[in-house]
């Protein structure tokens, strides 16, 4: 594949507004447009070089000169089309070819009113210390949600922040503060040692791009006590998977140690997931989102994390605190999604018929 045919593919998706892009072995180009997988009607089947060519072309443009023919090989790398989009690309082998996978990135970083997110994330990033976990499932806006957060502490204080990404997606332009943004393999060696050296850098606000193991989720706990504002992402469904991911890492002699450190720093949770827009042209972001008041942070310190959903409900009215199934039924009242896209889409199908049938 040539790289005008390859740019032009690229160039359709983003005007079509795909999330990503698939290159495989024996199938045509495919796009995900609002959740579901498209085939590219027009553009037979890609044969093992078009893929090659295609992984060649992405790790050339990075100044790469990796041999993707290599039994073993993973790599994920920054992509750049000019005026046009950034993309975030995944190569690996399968059944002894190369095959590609292309998330397609905003060249603005959106603002938080463009996500239709609920206010209570405003709020969240005005804090100024703590950890900020953003949640969810591959391309349920994880990225997004982090950015746009990022923008919105840019444009309201005079701070530094500094990145550590793999690979970076979003490029954030100084407005109101300094911004330094690291991209794994290229800038520096690893999370780990980036954490490490960005605590000399003087920063008010880390953003690590997403927690992989014990190593990183140590080393966000230690900043966040040191005071800094920590933001990283999980891929965790909700509030409580996430706080028993956190301590999942750690050894049992010291879980509970980590358990009263992460009551102490841990700030909010935010789960993200995309549902289908009642006209199906747009996904629409449902959000459960967990604050620190002080019975949360007893319950995590003590390690009472069942409890975790019936306080988020306590603390709806006082916190902003939310459930998924509580926003489901609240998008379905104002007809921006379908019942049945709720009930698909909720923690508990039964609690949620209830509380539509309530309204």
């Amino acid at each position: 594949m040539e790289r005008n045919a390859f740019h032009k593919l690229l160039a359709f998706g983003i005007e079509r507004g795909a999330s990503d892009l698939h290159f495989e072995v024996g199938y045509a180009p495919h796009y995900r447009v609002n959740g579901e997988l498209l085939g590219a009607t027009k553009v037979p089947p890609l044969a093992a070089q078009d893929t090659e060519a295609i992984a060649r072309m992405i790790l050339e443009d990075k100044d790469l000169t990796v041999d993707v023919t290599r039994r073993f090989a993973e790599f994920d790398v920054g992509h750049m089309l000019a005026q046009r989009g950034r993309f975030r690309a995944s190569i690996f082998r399968q059944r002894g070819a190369v095959g590609i996978v292309i998330r397609i990135v905003p060249i603005q970083v959106p603002a938080l009113e463009q996500l239709q997110l609920p206010p209570a994330v405003a709020k969240i990033a005005e804090q100024r210390h703590g950890l900020i976990l953003i949640t969810g499932a591959p391309g349920h806006g994880k990225t997004t949600t982090l950015a746009a957060m990022l923008r919105k502490i840019n444009e309201t204080r005079h701070a530094h922040i500094v990145t550590i990404e793999d690979p970076i997606e979003l490029v954030h332009e100084p407005r109101n503060c300094m911004i330094i943004q690291r991209e794994v393999g290229s800038d520096t060696e690893s999370f780990a040692s980036a954490m490490a050296a960005a605590m000399r850098h003087d920063p008010d606000i880390l953003m690590v791009g997403e927690i992989r193991d014990r190593e990183i989720a140590r080393a966000c706990l230690a900043a966040a006590e040191a005071g800094r504002l920590v933001l990283s992402t999980l891929g965790t469904p909700d509030a409580l998977a996430t706080v028993q991911r956190y301590l999942s890492w750690f050894p049992a002699d010291e879980r509970d140690a980590i358990r009263d450190r992460l009551g102490c720093c841990l700030e909010a949770t935010i789960s993200l997931r995309l549902v289908a827009s009642t006209d199906g042209r747009r996904r629409i972001p449902a959000v459960e989102i967990l604050r620190m008041s002080p019975a949360m942070r007893a319950c995590v310190r003590a390690g009472r994390l069942g409890e975790i959903p019936e306080l988020i409900d306590k603390g709806r009215d006082g916190y902003a605190m939310q459930r998924f199934d509580q926003h489901l039924a609240l998008l379905v009242n104002e007809g921006l999604i379908t019942p049945e896209v709720a009930i698909a889409a909720s923690s508990n199908s039964e609690d949620l018929e209830r509380m539509l049938r309530a309204e």
